[in-house]
């Protein structure tokens, strides 16, 4: 999208990045953001601009508007080829660490670099654009545009989604509720939690259940090679997996971060900030990041994460 064409502005959680990627994550303010959990926000589609100018909703205050993601057609980097006869912003480029010569920001890049002088809330670039958007997750569009308060506090969030269409991670109410599992073609599942699933029952093929209690005694170690075997074979025929718990914070990520370990041959600490990312919330409790300790020296032939640094 070029200047002369049109942008928009979308509401949803905060993520001090460059290019939001449009993927499902944590609502309430935790987490990247995703329209996904909040699918009904405010839209606002900007006049046409004027030559390289751009115009500023005068009805819009940004100081009260703690979330927003600048949007075009199909923006997938901070930076488009320059045309011929246009002149490389050296600045603009300065500013992205993927600065590549040749390179200028486009148009939703540059209006949110304009939108960022108005407020001190991060002003985020919808990844990929209404485009891709729109294609891989068309459940969520609407032709609605006033939403009544009360109609928004019903939406309920969807689950993470830690590798894009493969990899899920939620909480014992997504897990159940069967809106999630069709919209995200969801073909198994896997259940770390105490209390027993409505979907795949009888089915071993479909559903693992290790039972493990929200507790410091609770024991997953002895399961996470089965655990990572079974969502393994899942995604190398095309199913999508999710990972659950009663709350989606504590044993599920500790289960996902095992995979990610086992699926990437990568250290704890790398397969928790993925998560972290992914999961702002995430809380796995000490007993569950002493048993993933001891799950890297099982990966990686060694212990190399120092779990006594306090972002753990």
């Amino acid at each position: 999208m070029v200047p002369g064409q049109r942008a928009a502005a979308l509401g949803s959680d905060p993520r001090p990045s460059q290019l939001w990627s449009a993927t499902f994550q944590r609502g309430c303010g935790c987490g990247k953001p995703s329209a996904l959990n909040r699918p009904a926000v405010p839209s606002l589609e900007l006049p046409a601009c004027r030559g390289p100018e751009f115009l500023m909703l005068e009805s819009v205050d940004l100081e009260c508007v703690r979330y927003c993601v600048v949007y075009d057609s199909n923006t997938s980097s901070l930076e488009v080829p320059l045309k011929d006869g246009e002149d490389e912003d050296d600045e603009d480029n300065a500013d992205s660490e993927d600065s590549i010569h040749g390179l200028a920001s486009g148009a939703a890049v540059q209006y949110a670099r304009l939108l960022a002088h108005l407020t001190r809330h991060p002003i985020l670039i919808l990844k990929g654009g209404y485009e891709r958007f729109s294609a891989r997750y068309h459940f969520f569009q609407t032709q609605k545009i006033i939403w009544m308060p009360q109609e928004l506090d019903a939406f309920q969030p969807y689950p993470v989604e830690i590798l894009p269409g493969r990899v899920f991670l939620g909480s014992f109410s997504q897990a159940c509720d069967p809106k999630v599992q069709k919209d995200l073609k969801i073909k198994a599942h896997v259940n770390v939690c105490m209390e027993t699933g409505p979907f795949f029952r009888g089915d071993a093929g479909r559903l693992l259940h290790i039972p493990v209690e929200d507790s410091l005694e609770a024991e997953m170690l002895p399961f996470l090679r089965h655990l990572c075997h079974f969502i393994e074979a899942h995604l190398q025929v095309g199913s999508a997996v999710l990972v659950f718990s009663t709350r989606g914070i504590g044993r599920s990520c500790a289960a996902v971060i095992a995979f990610l370990m086992h699926e990437n041959q990568e250290t704890l600490k790398r397969s928790w900030d993925h998560v972290k990312k992914c999961k702002n919330n995430m809380h796995p409790n000490r007993a569950l990041v002493a048993q993933l300790l001891g799950w890297e020296r099982v990966v990686l032939g060694d212990s190399v994460t120092d779990v006594s640094d306090p972002c753990f």
